[in-house]
């Protein structure tokens, strides 16, 4: 098994690398590919940082990679190549299987920055669809054990870019209902789904509309008496932050905040800062999460019902 620094040691007298896709060197690589001349300045050291590898579990990939990097050398005589495998790890002949790099996305920028974005933009768009897979994950699992029978028709809305209809709306309201008679217990059950959500502000799939519009229902004394309930934890707080969650999808219904008492000021989103940009992607909502920020859209609708802080219970 050869040394991780074995490559690097040979990359040394590379004077040009080939940049070749997956697609073009699975056919004929001959001749083809981006050619990127690293003797300028900084390039081959850039490019060897990037390519820097920390691991040689000895797995192996059953592709055949994404990129191939063909290093020659001065004379213009191959050197070695090198295959990176969806942003993660690299094949040389000289390893006993593939090593991680260090920092792949390093080396998926370079690629980029050098005429070859498809694996950056294909590395994104996967990590997205998993993080979205996740999301949706955690989505289902707060949702209302009764309510699983909806649980497709509420996730088709993110597909299709609709939105949730009365009838789906009125036939999930009556059977948490039914199967769930304290109000309490509701609130809190929508309370801890709502904060389940991805904690965007706007740009939101459309299914997680979906609890707020029911929490919405629900009259704010039930919800200020779930939270105090002492059961209430972490997630019935982050579920607060859409008390009128129908403002989430029509900002014109949102509620101003009502603080709860023996509660901490809440957070508009989840994680550090706000990611509040709009968006009108189909099956993403648009529209400000927290009323605090209206002033930066042009013309806001103005919230009707709308409470002062420190006022009366919202009238309803």
């Amino acid at each position: 098994m050869g040394k991780l620094s074995a490559l690097d040691s040979v990359l040394g007298y590379a004077a040009q690398v080939r940049l070749t896709e997956a697609t073009a060197f699975q056919e004929d690589s001959a001749g083809s590919g981006v050619v990127v001349d690293l003797s300028r300045p900084g390039e081959l050291g850039g490019l060897r940082t990037a390519m820097a590898v920390g691991s040689l579990p000895g797995s192996v990939c059953m592709c055949s990679g994404d990129v191939q990097l063909e290093f020659l050398d001065a004379r213009g005589l191959f050197l070695t190549a090198a295959f990176l495998h969806h942003g993660v790890t690299l094949r040389w002949d000289g390893w006993d299987g593939d090593a991680v790099l260090v920092d792949g996305r390093s080396l998926l920028r370079w690629l980029d920055l050098h005429g070859v974005p498809g694996p950056l933009r294909q590395f994104e768009e996967d990590e997205l669809r998993y993080q979205r897979a996740k999301e949706e994950e955690s989505w289902l699992a707060a949702m209302p054990p009764t309510l699983s029978e909806f649980s497709e028709a509420m996730l088709r809305l993110s597909r299709t870019g609709g939105s949730a209809s009365p009838q789906l709306l009125a036939a999930a309201r009556d059977r948490l209902r039914q199967s769930v008679p304290d109000p309490m217990n509701r609130a809190l059950l929508l309370l801890a789904w709502c904060g389940a959500n991805s904690g965007l502000c706007s740009g939101f799939p459309s299914h997680e509309a979906v609890p707020g519009l029911l929490l919405g229902d629900v009259p704010m004394a039930e919800i200020i008496a779930g939270l105090q309930d002492p059961r209430a934890d972490a997630r019935h707080d982050a579920g607060r932050s859409v008390t009128s969650s129908a403002g989430r999808a029509d900002p014109s219904r949102s509620r101003t905040w009502t603080p709860f008492p023996h509660r901490s000021e809440p957070a508009s989103c989840k994680g550090p800062g706000h990611r509040a940009t709009r968006t009108s992607r189909p099956g993403r909502n648009t529209g400000w999460h927290d009323p605090s920020r209206a002033g930066a859209l042009p013309s806001p609708p103005k919230a009707r019902g709308a409470v002062p802080v420190g006022g009366p219970e919202a009238s309803r």
